[in-house]
């Protein structure tokens, strides 16, 4: 087992999906395209939420998968940056395509927890 999929896990689908379900990855992921190459501090503070322990697993988790890159630089204090792989740029699209839907949805009144508004209720 690697990053929590099953080493004989044979759909490629199912593998990809284990990895980018996994949570706060996919805005990880859409963090570091809108917003390019982030140290973890910047990450912390663009992510409402995450806790470093977790953002700290996902980031290894996503460099062990090719998708982020982990740039160190030996300085006092030492800086490290967090930044997109060639292979993670081809989600650019589907990144966007949810941004835009997301867009959509928050115009049309969606909200996670309590969904669509119902018309029949407003009328």
């Amino acid at each position: 087992m690697k990053d929590g999929v099953p080493a004989h896990s044979g759909c490629a689908v199912e593998q990809v999906l284990r990895l980018l379900s996994g949570r706060w990855t996919l805005y990880i992921l859409w963090r570091l395209q809108d917003m390019g190459p982030q140290r973890f501090n910047a990450l912390v503070r663009l992510i409402p939420g995450v806790s470093p322990k977790v953002l700290t697993e996902r980031l290894k988790a996503l460099e062990n998968a090719g998708l982020v890159s982990r740039h160190y630089e030996p300085t006092v204090p030492p800086q490290v940056t967090y930044s997109l792989t060639d292979r993670a740029v081809e989600l650019r699209a589907t990144l966007d395509q949810i941004a835009g839907v997301s867009r959509s949805w928050v115009a049309e009144g969606w909200r996670m927890d309590t969904g669509f508004p119902d018309p029949a209720k407003d009328g």
